[in-house]
């Protein structure tokens, strides 16, 4: 029987299949293909292996680990093709990551469990806070944008500056959320928490140094197959057929996300779903208020364009995704067919992504 780690194991072949492909040239369409398939179970690893360290160095600064490896895939990928100054395909993960958590995770979260348990609770308070916090992040977003299309010759520069500043204090309020959470008001996070922690118990006793190690070589790799990823894209994914638009929203956050995205439908299937809305709904956050701003900042100091001005298409989808997630989890309840619809709203917004004309620039 194929279970997770089984499946995971078999996905590693692609490391070597991948190195292979680029030093052999077998094409930019096999690299490419055979460096998202490698990074997958990757990205499961260092997900695991951050987790294990969380364990032992205690609550608040495992809190604070989590926090900030929990998309450390997304953030090496979007860095790799942010160097490259590949600013729009950067934007479109960014933009794929955030609605991918909110509709594609969530939703399968809540139909997969919603079918075993026919109607599942978590916490409302919480689904309200990071309702809040998500809305902050669609006007952070909306208002550069905003700027430029009601400006007539404003300079990049400036653009950037704003967006800069804007970082800033999104990267401010990303830390206040961790302090929230984690150490004044964790009376509301406990049944995720303590969710998580029954899990943790059921693994044996935990080799610290044995998982720094992996941890520090499964970046490194995750590093090494972005780069051949990234170094493709644009080959392959004409050869495909593909628009870049539609590679960075809907193809990269999958294949960065699939480990996580597993694990949430997996614990809510376990009737968890406190825990399984933590998982999706805070990896949202963590794009939103922590990675973007940090590659907002990253593109400055590496003198690349890049800002929180995104395609009027993108900042739709986003505030859908948020809107009708918000409207969903507000109650603290959930079922089968309000996963549905957001599964339905995902499929609505991967069509446009699909057939939406080339953007200049994106590339």
């Amino acid at each position: 029987m194929f279970n997770k780690s089984t499946i995971l194991s078999v996905l590693l072949i692609f490391i070597p299949l991948s190195l292979a492909s680029e030093y052999l040239e077998w094409g930019a369409t096999a690299t490419f293909i055979t460096a998202a398939l490698a990074i997958v179970p990757l990205a499961a690893f260092m997900g695991q292996a951050t987790e294990e360290i969380a364990v032992v160095v205690g609550p608040n600064l495992g809190g604070l680990l989590n926090a900030t490896f929990g998309n450390a895939t997304e953030l090496i990928l979007a860095f790799v093709a942010l160097k490259e100054g590949l600013i729009g395909v950067v934007k479109a993960t960014i933009t794929g990551s955030i609605i991918g958590n909110l509709l594609l995770v969530v939703g399968f979260s809540m139909l997969l469990g919603g079918i075993r348990y026919k109607e599942q609770s978590f916490q409302s308070v919480a689904a309200r806070m990071n309702a809040s916090s998500m809305n902050l992040a669609v006007i952070a977003i909306l208002l550069p944008t905003a700027v430029q299309y009601t400006s007539t010759g404003i300079e990049e520069q400036t653009l950037q500056n704003l967006s800069v500043a804007v970082a800033i204090v999104l990267i401010l309020v990303y830390g206040l959320t961790l302090l929230f959470s984690m150490k004044t008001h964790t009376y509301l996070y406990d049944v995720g928490i303590a969710a998580e922690e029954e899990l943790i118990e059921e693994q044996h006793e935990i080799n610290l140094n044995k998982w720094i190690i992996i941890l520090l070589l499964v970046t490194l790799g995750v590093a090494v197959e972005s780069e051949l990823l990234v170094n493709s894209l644009e080959e392959a994914t004409s050869s495909l057929g593909l628009t870049a638009l539609f590679t960075g929203v809907i193809l990269l956050p999958i294949v960065g996300n699939a480990a996580e995205h597993a694990t949430a439908v997996t614990v809510a299937m376990k009737n968890k779903m406190d825990l399984s809305m933590s998982v999706a709904v805070g990896s949202s956050l963590q794009i939103a208020l922590f990675v973007a701003p940090v590659l907002v900042i990253a593109g400055w100091f590496l003198g690349q364009p890049m800002d929180l001005d995104f395609n009027p298409f993108e900042l739709v989808s986003v505030a859908v995704a948020v809107l009708i997630t918000n409207s969903i989890s507000s109650d603290g309840r959930s079922n089968w067919l309000e996963g549905t619809l957001l599964l339905a709203t995902y499929a609505v917004i991967g069509l446009a992504f699909y057939f939406h004309p080339v953007v200049e620039g994106l590339g």
